[in-house]
């Protein structure tokens, strides 16, 4: 099954539609995500959306391409944007640390928060901690669509080694708050006091003393401290990440899937399209970037590499002059013997009567009257020549006049001779046929793709001479995801 079977994805009508409130642009990385998201955003506003895009991506290219000096955890406003009606755009870009400071401040009060925002073990882990990212995204996420003061949200999903760390992050992050090892840390706050403390150095000395070697003391301390602290704060995580999970399969949620026509990248695609529609997500469709495109399909790398190869070896279509006349010539050949055969030879025979017979280039005076001509204008008679003793009378006879001018000189040394025609049209017979087994490949990409997926529709975004790096790049990608098919 080829791409021109599958159905195509229309962008407009899907960010057209106000039912449409969240689209999540997620793939592996290095596909264009971002620059989809960001795209998406600029024509949505564009086209009456009040649109904020949330990207994870810690890269300045959405920041520069928007012509915002930096994005940090704070909507902001997106000058240049050509929007009808109410349209307008915002940009973000997540801050995990802040966000996780805000639901710390936002869930505490102000004596936990503080004990809670200075713990060592807080500090790692709301930096770097494995999920933290993912789990962070949902939960701006959450936040951005509880304010309900825009109309569309575009996710930009983290540039996670794995596809599926944005959808298992809440899950995941349920998993290690009802772990055994929380709990563990959690008992001692739970029993509570004194009777706390006895519980945990009688009941568990062992394991703790164990621990301390492993992680230090100290460390200890600081992770059972902040469980302590976190105690309350456990049953809003997970409340939060389940009510996130479940905007993510409302209707109003849309999932494009973003990839490049290249087997990694689609096969990550292709095992993301089943992950979503076993986890009930609503998948919009596949959006194809980087797709190469020729405006001389019809010649194939085969005829391509021939030409080139015909023309480096100096075949057929490298012949002299003569033999094109002849190969060119419409009437018939002269049959042997016959009189129109032997006329060239008639007329290149020369009388020996006639010596002075040979003439100008121009049909002009015989040669030697013309060089008579030539001296009379000049005003210096013919003379004998000079004896051989004499050198500098001779030296001008010896220069030739075309020696003085400049097209005479001589090439410098090592310079490199100009490439003939025939030598440049075989160089772009070449490109061209790299070209075409580049899309050739694409196409058996793609193919196997449809193969697996038939009901997946597809967008696809004709690769650009160059990055994305202003309001204009993104218009033009906006343009190409709305026309859904790369051109030939």
């Amino acid at each position: 099954m080829t791409l021109d079977s599958v159905p195509l994805l229309d962008i407009d009508p899907l960010i057209d539609d106000p039912a449409t409130r969240i689209i999540v642009c997620c793939g592996s990385g290095g596909v264009g995500k971002t620059t989809t998201a960001a795209a998406l955003g600029v024509r949505a506003a564009e086209r009456g959306r009040r649109a904020v895009v949330l990207t994870i991506d810690p890269a300045r290219r959405l920041a520069q391409s928007m012509g915002i000096d930096s994005l940090d955890n704070i909507p902001r406003r997106v000058a240049g944007i050509k929007a009808t009606g109410d349209g307008e755009l915002h940009a973000m870009m997540l801050d995990m640390k802040r966000t996780f400071d805000e639901i710390v401040e936002a869930h505490a009060d102000s004596e936990r928060a503080a004990a809670i925002l200075n713990n060592p073990f807080y500090q790692s882990l709301s930096a770097g901690f494995a999920g933290t990212q993912e789990y962070m995204a949902m939960e701006k996420l959450g936040q951005l669509r509880a304010r309900d003061e825009w109309d569309l949200i575009v996710v930009d999903t983290p540039p996670s080694r794995s596809a599926l760390d944005f959808l298992d992050a809440p899950k995941r992050l349920g998993s290690f708050l009802d772990g055994k090892f929380i709990r563990l840390l959690m008992a001692p706050a739970k029993v509570g006091g004194r009777a706390g403390m006895k519980f945990l150095n009688v009941g568990m000395s062992m394991m703790t003393g164990t621990l301390g070697k492993l992680l230090g003391g100290q460390f200890l301390r600081d992770v059972q401290t902040f469980v302590t602290a976190m105690d309350t704060m456990f049953g809003g995580f997970r409340t939060r990440a389940d009510a996130t999970y479940r905007l993510l399969q409302a209707p109003g949620t849309a999932f494009l899937v973003v990839a490049a026509p290249e087997r990694d990248a689609l096969r990550e695609a292709a095992y993301f399209v089943e992950r979503l529609d076993a986890d009930g997500m609503p998948l919009a469709g596949l959006v194809l970037n980087r797709v190469h495109g020729s405006g001389a399909a019809r010649l194939t790398a085969e005829r391509a590499l021939a030409a080139a190869e015909n023309l480096e070896a100096g075949g057929i279509v490298d012949q002299e002059a003569g033999n094109e006349a002849v190969r060119d010539s419409t009437g018939p050949s002269p049959e042997p013997g016959t009189a129109e055969h032997a006329e060239p030879a008639e007329t290149a025979d020369t009388s020996p009567e006639t010596p002075h017979a040979e003439t100008a280039a121009d049909g002009g005076a015989p040669v030697e009257a013309q060089e008579t001509e030539e001296a009379e204008e000049t005003g210096e008679p013919g003379t004998p020549a000079e004896p051989a003793g004499s050198a500098e009378l001779a030296e001008p006879a010896e220069t030739s006049p075309e020696a003085d001018t400049p097209d005479a000189a001589p090439e410098p040394a090592g310079a490199v001779p100009e490439p003939t025609v025939d030598a440049l049209t075989a160089g772009l017979l070449r490109l061209h046929a790299e070209r075409m087994q580049v899309l050739a490949r694409e196409q058996r990409t793609r193919d196997r793709f449809t193969a697996l997926h038939p009901e997946v529709a597809v967008a696809e975004v004709a690769a650009l001479p160059g990055d994305v790096h202003d309001l204009a790049g993104l218009r033009a990608i906006g343009d190409r995801l709305a026309t859904g098919r790369s051109p030939a």
